[in-house]
């Protein structure tokens, strides 16, 4: 599989980069739909998705980075090539979720209820920037046979980028794409409930990623260690007993109070 989606000699223009534009780009435009529902400024919520993105892609990099600090030790510069790959979701979500709180506190706006906003958006960008793993040949998992790939009746590019260092690999990328977008699905049927409380759509999201890359992380060869444990499953289980706490401690309200579909008051926001 080329990474390289253009080549104009001065510049060079990455499937990878493509991708990660175009999740943020979808999952963008279905936040700023959600935000108008509620009346909030769409001067706040682009100003939300420029430092989510930036400190986010800050966060994302900076994670991946220290898990891999004996290489980039000694090549410095290479951290700042974001383009051949190296970004960790799990940095980029604490990063962008500390951008949301302060942003939430400084407009008093319930941090909860912006975050089921923001998270639907997100799950859907990262169905969608898994693939740029793909074209990076990254996120794959243990080595398998071009038969086995065969008989799950994949199209043949995914079987021909699968062929990494010399053997075909299980396409794990696309099984955390596909988990990412059925949990899109899920999280628009979870906000659209009539008694849904502020909190239970980013607790849903946080159990519902946390399952599945807790199991898809088992298959993957490239992941980020913690000594003999993987980081990745280590963060997903912290995720899913978050995402419980929170749903549990919802169940103090009656089916009326802290709705995700009450009004929000927008009167004292400065952004």
């Amino acid at each position: 599989m080329n990474s390289i989606l253009l080549d104009l000699g001065f510049i060079k223009i990455y499937w990878y980069s493509v991708f990660i534009f175009l999740g943020f780009l979808v999952g963008g435009t279905m936040v700023l739909r959600e935000t108008r529902k509620f009346k909030i400024p769409d001067d706040f919520t682009t100003n939300l998705f420029f430092y989510v993105f930036v400190f986010g892609m800050i966060g994302a990099r900076l994670y991946y980075v220290a898990f891999n600090f004996d290489y980039y030790s000694t090549n410095l510069l290479d951290i700042f090539k974001i383009w051949e790959g190296g970004l960790a979701i799990h940095g980029g979500l604490i990063f962008g979720i500390m951008v949301v709180l302060f942003q939430c506190k400084r407009n008093k706006l319930p941090f909860l209820k912006i975050l089921d906003m923001v998270v639907v958006g997100l799950i859907i960008g990262q169905a969608i920037g898994r693939w740029g793993n793909f074209t990076n040949g990254e996120a794959f998992g243990p080595i398998t046979t071009l038969e086995k790939l065969t008989s799950m009746h994949l199209p043949k590019f995914i079987i021909d980028g699968m062929y990494i260092h010399e053997n075909y690999h299980v396409p794990t990328f696309l099984y955390e794409s596909i988990w990412c977008f059925i949990g899109f699905i899920v999280l628009l049927i979870i906000r659209r409930l009539r008694y849904t409380k502020n909190g239970n759509v980013f607790a849903s999201y946080l159990i519902w990623y946390g399952l599945g890359r807790c199991y898809i992380e088992h298959l993957r060869t490239d992941s980020l260690m913690l000594g003999n444990f993987k980081m990745a499953q280590i963060v997903s289980i912290l995720m899913i007993v978050i995402g419980i706490i929170i749903i549990i401690k919802n169940l103090k309200y009656s089916a009326f109070d802290n709705n995700y579909k009450d009004r929000l008051d927008t009167s004292k926001m400065h952004y």
